[in-house]
């Protein structure tokens, strides 16, 4: 244990060691970042279905509002033509 704090105390290594930490916080900050990335275009995603659901959803709701009430009434519009 002795041999890695004089090896630590040295100027060189000492600053190498700084310059390695730097890095590794570099590296991890953008895969970080990446991750997120990742997560905000999945959730956007997932957001574009649901709209696109939500919207078809409203249309099937309106076609049932303008069903015919009864079998006379799909007779008579049918009739019509307005089917």
């Amino acid at each position: 244990m002795g041999w890695i704090t004089t090896i630590l105390s040295s100027g060189p290594a000492r600053k190498a060691l700084g310059l390695m930490l730097a890095a590794i916080t570099t590296v991890l900050f953008l895969l970080n970042l990446r991750r997120a990335g990742e997560r905000a275009g999945r959730l956007a995603e997932r957001l574009s279905t649901s709209e696109k659901t939500h919207g078809i959803q409203r249309q099937m709701l309106e076609a049932a509002s303008r069903r015919p009430v009864d079998r006379d009434a799909l007779a008579q519009r049918m009739r019509d033509g307005r089917f």
